[in-house]
């Protein structure tokens, strides 16, 4: 990009409800505000809540047309008069409350942090949103403490693979569930020795797991009776943190949405409900979170990027990279749930 250039491209929709009314479109680049700083993308991250907004499933996602997409990485090209902090030319991974699917994204610089120095762009938009939410969970709500055993759902995907990775730097013990043996062969490729693959009886293959010890907490984006069975193992004082519902991702074309919607309507009456005083007596907690209204409050905000960049994680694991241009094939992987890492649009 120039510093005449005048139009960026975008993937954009024009209304939620249907993933396939995202196209991809030139439009003319807005003007600058004083406050903000222009990235030219090179690296857009994939979150499962684009999927949810654009079959218009989130409760945050925009009326009307939007650009889907919550993190990126990038050169900072410009300043607004007013911007501080970031130079142009620095390289850096950001956070955005939508209008990640783009080539050209203007921004807060306090949501933006330079990339280290070795990280490519594609590992730098992996970083940002998946981290949060595994710091987040595990040490704002779960709480964790050293010598706890801790259940991750999905383990190895981006925000589950994050937090099997922080486990370790808080000196909790992971136990990572995936739902086939690729998948656990990679954890354990990670250095992970407790992964479980799910069956039919999960209660059953948990108990044998833990060997007579306390469950702690449970990290869980998929809900269902995965999510119950999870939440009854629990020892008192333990924590279920509850922050997607994986089990309702839609489907995409006509015949299968019907199926999916009839599907999805079954789910939603069988799913598990928690009531406060059986709770009580129990002495176990539910919370539950979505980390997009974290951009409304930039002192935690800050403090939890402070806090994962103190742990020296390693650079996330990239499963998949997809052409910008192919957004639509990009997303389907992720929705497919085979996708491990984290699924990426390089431009």
């Amino acid at each position: 990009m120039t510093a005449t250039q005048q139009t960026r491209r975008v993937w954009r929709t024009d209304k939620a409800g249907d993933l396939r009314r995202l196209t991809l479109r030139h439009e003319a680049l807005p003007t600058l505000q004083a406050q903000h700083i222009r990235v030219r993308v090179h690296a857009v991250g994939l979150n499962f809540a684009d999927i949810f907004a654009l079959a218009g499933l989130y409760s945050a996602t925009p009326e009307g047309s939007f650009i889907p997409g919550l993190e990126f990485a990038g050169e900072v090209i410009a300043l607004g008069d007013e911007a501080q902090g970031l130079e142009p030319g620095t390289r850096v991974y950001g956070c955005i409350r939508f209008g990640g699917y783009s080539d050209t994204v203007d921004v807060l610089p306090q949501h933006c942090r330079p990339l280290p120095g070795n990280w490519s762009f594609a590992e730098g938009a992996a970083y940002p949103v998946q981290t949060l939410t595994a710091c987040y969970a595990l040490q704002h709500l779960a709480a964790v403490r050293p010598g706890q055993q801790v259940l991750v759902h999905s383990a190895a995907g981006g925000v589950g693979l994050q937090a099997m990775r922080m486990c370790r730097i808080l000196q909790v013990n992971p136990i990572g569930t995936v739902r086939d043996t690729r998948k656990a062969a990679l954890l354990r490729d990670q250095g992970f020795d407790e992964v479980i693959v799910r069956g039919d009886n999960f209660a059953a293959q948990l108990a044998r797991q833990l060997r007579g010890r306390s469950l702690n907490a449970v990290l869980d984006g998929i809900g269902g009776a995965l999510q119950r069975a999870s939440f009854e193992a629990l020892a008192p004082t333990g924590r279920l943190v509850v922050f997607g519902a994986a089990e309702f991702t839609p489907a995409v074309n006509g015949a299968a949405r019907i199926a999916w919607a009839l599907k999805a309507l079954w789910r939603y009456r069988q799913r598990p409900r928690y009531d406060a005083m059986e709770m009580i007596s129990a002495n176990k907690s539910v919370l539950a979170f979505n980390l997009i209204w974290l951009w409304q409050e930039q002192a935690l905000f800050d403090e939890l990027l402070d806090t994962c960049e103190a742990m020296h994680l390693p650079p996330p694991l990239v499963g998949h990279r997809f052409a910008f241009d192919e957004a639509h094939r990009a997303l389907e992987c992720l929705r497919s749930g085979t996708s491990t890492g984290k699924v990426v649009l390089e431009i």
